[in-house]
């Protein structure tokens, strides 16, 4: 296959992946988009066999550890994206993210070992450039998964002169940096990649759970600079038009979700620093509560004129979007008005309860986006809250200093009535108290998600 041919397919892989993302851009659309995507993403892997690069008469040097690598790759990913639970998906983004930018590092690594001496100013640049994105992309997105996971806190972990250090490590980086750029040599460059896999986990501790979703945006976008960047290096048009879409839409995404957060990109990653400590309050056991059962959650429905359900991570953990749909449908059949509330970063990622709720075949008019459904609570008689704490919580709105503080949140408490569905009386992601529990127009229903809906099913049934 001549260079010509094969640029011109890895084009047209291109064109398959920005047509992709336009059809991620809506749900009805989403599906489509994701097949575009991947028939892309398989095309620009199968023309690579095919090109005989000018250094070599065959097809493809060490063909047997490739395809050995890619039956490892499909050994792993095909049965973990199967059972992949829809509550664990962000964590598994963080993974292939974290894996991509790894990948992108240690080709750069080769590639750089490979050239030597020959390499020209500007690809050692870039090459330099790869391996610190790379590398903090890589650790970064450990650190996030292992948050996600609750393999560690999720609160933001800070330590004594934590900025200072993150502030040491990121000069050293950029001074080692340049000693490679001066040198020539393996090991400034394997110095360089560890300096940058200790900035990344230190880049990620600081932020707290409720922001993890942005930073795992945010590394999604340096994964793909660090893929256009090693396209610069391998002289491969479609890494760099793969690597720059990936890394524009990351950059736009994060920057709209910090918006969605109420909060600059940077308090997003440091605020934890500068965050007021929080007064200790009363324990649970010692606040009242009014809780109740479902046949009173059944009743409080069936007299209701407008209802709000707000889906959140609970929601997810439980599987009960299948039961809020019957619910729904119920309500609506009683001649209730039915809506669902969807904060931009409700669950743990973007789009998690859209998609979530499409599984079970929600309509989309049904679904209403914050800036939507805020302005009706207040002619809304029932706000049901289903697994969601801090998108619901108002000291978004009147805590200065708490972790989520200015945030913009779906304001369930000018509601005439609220329904919050949880296991228990421990807090959200952010790791802080919601004061609307304790509302005298709150009613709690404790329990799984899926079996409290269930029984509200029946009992509205029997009404």
């Amino acid at each position: 296959m001549s260079r010509g041919l094969y640029d011109l397919i890895g084009l047209a892989a291109g064109v398959a992946f920005i047509l992709a993302l336009k059809g991620l851009s809506h749900p009805r659309t989403a599906r489509r988009g994701n097949l575009i995507g991947a028939f892309g993403a398989t095309l620009a892997t199968l023309v690579v066999f095919f090109y005989a690069s000018p250094e070599s008469t065959l097809p493809l040097n060490n063909l047997g550890w490739i395809l050995g690598a890619i039956f490892v790759g499909l050994a792993i990913g095909v049965p973990a994206a199967r059972k992949v639970q829809m509550t664990q998906m962000p964590q598994l983004v963080a993974l292939f993210n974290g894996v991509g930018g790894g990948a992108a590092a240690l080709v750069a690594i080769v590639e750089y070992l490979r050239l030597g001496d020959e390499a020209t100013t500007a690809e050692v640049i870039f090459t330099v450039f790869t391996v610190i994105v790379g590398c903090v992309s890589f650790s970064g997105s450990i650190i996030t998964f292992m948050k996600l996971q609750e393999l560690m806190t999720t609160r933001p972990v800070i330590f004594p002169a934590g900025r200072f250090i993150i502030a040491a490590t990121l000069v050293s980086v950029i001074g080692v940096g340049g000693w490679v750029v001066s040198a020539l040599g393996t090991t400034p460059l394997l110095v360089l990649a560890g300096l940058s896999l200790l900035f990344g986990v230190l880049f990620v501790l600081p932020v707290g759970g409720a922001d993890v979703p942005i930073v795992i945006s945010l590394l999604n976008a340096f994964t793909g600079l660090t893929v256009a960047a090693s396209g610069y290096v391998l002289d491969s048009v479609l890494l760099i038009i793969a690597g720059t879409l990936v890394g524009a839409s990351g950059t736009i995404l994060t920057r709209l979700m910090a918006e969605a957060m109420g909060r600059s990109l940077f308090g997003t990653l440091f605020g934890a620093f500068t965050a007021k400590p929080q007064a200790a309050s009363d324990s649970a056991e010692e606040r009242p509560v009014r809780s109740g059962s479902p046949d009173d959650v059944a009743i409080l429905l069936n007299y209701a004129r407008r209802v709000v359900i707000v889906p959140g991570f609970g929601l997810a953990v439980a599987q009960a979007q299948h039961t809020v749909r019957e619910l729904a449908d119920l309500m609506i059949s009683k001649g209730i008005d039915v809506a669902y509330g969807i904060h931009p970063v409700a669950g743990r990622m973007p789009g998690h309860m859209n998609v979530l709720l499409a599984e079970a075949n929600v309509p989309y008019d049904q679904l209403e986006e914050m800036d939507e459904i805020n302005p009706t609570f207040s002619q809304t008689d029932v706000a049901i809250v289903i697994g969601a704490n801090d998108v619901v919580n108002p000291a978004a709105e009147n805590t200065p200093g708490c972790p989520i503080y200015g945030m913009p949140i779906l304001q369930v408490a000018n509601a005439a009535n609220v329904i919050f569905l949880k296991r228990s009386m421990r807090p959200g992601f952010a790791g802080i108290e919601n004061e609307l529990l304790y509302d005298p127009k709150t009613m709690l229903l404790f329990g799984d998600a899926k079996a409290s809906l269930t029984k509200v099913v029946s009992a509205l049934k029997a009404l």
